[in-house]
């Protein structure tokens, strides 16, 4: 290993080190190897971000989060030499995530709007759609406490899946089963309802 003065900072070129050697002086809280690490993985980190997102800007901020976040937790890091998968699991982790807590952009042409946008209602339409909600309001208050209130807060509240997190105090897979489950079983309780 060199040394290199640079202005009144002596640092050591670590462009031969290993990954493994980086990750070890890099745990120990050497800046010098880190920047070694960013500079050795972040166009891989940054590419991956985007085949995710598919938006250059959201992968950068995103890689930066990477990187951030491995430095942050390199100490869990037990073999060096597994660096480069384990920030791959980060990036694929914190992508995902990203993806599911971003709104979905809506974009709809006016003109294909107003072509599908149909006022035939006929008094037939009505009494059944009013049945429905009612067969679909009773297969609700047949249900579990958990349920009813998984499929009224993201159904009739509009909450996305972050808020329901939040308000239920659980992880957002735990919340996508249990609306998953939810659907299911007010399936069923409208099914038997039908059958009456």
């Amino acid at each position: 290993m060199t040394m290199i003065t640079a202005q009144k900072y002596t640092y050591e070129d670590l462009s031969d080190c290993t990954v493994a050697d980086l990750v070890v002086q890099a745990q120990t809280g050497d800046r010098n190897a880190q920047e070694q690490l960013y500079c050795r993985f972040q166009q891989h980190v940054l590419s991956i971000a985007y085949k995710r997102l598919g938006n250059w800007d959201e992968a950068q901020e995103l890689s930066q989060d990477v990187f951030i976040q491995a430095f942050r937790r390199l100490d869990q890091l037990q073999v060096p030499e597994a660096f480069g998968g384990w920030l791959r699991q980060i990036v694929h982790r914190m992508a995902i995530n990203r993806v599911t807590r971003r709104p979905t952009p809506m974009s709809v042409d006016h003109e294909i709007l107003e072509a599908t946008v149909t006022c035939h209602s006929d008094p037939l339409d009505a009494v059944l759609s009013g049945e429905q909600k009612m067969q679909v309001h009773r297969g609700l208050d047949r249900l579990g406490d958990l349920d009813r209130k998984t499929l009224v807060a993201f159904y009739l509240d509009g909450q996305s899946l972050n808020q329901m997190s939040d308000s239920f105090e659980a992880p957002i897979g735990t919340i996508k089963r249990r609306l998953h489950v939810a659907r299911k079983r007010l399936a069923k309780e409208c099914e038997m309802l039908q059958a009456v």
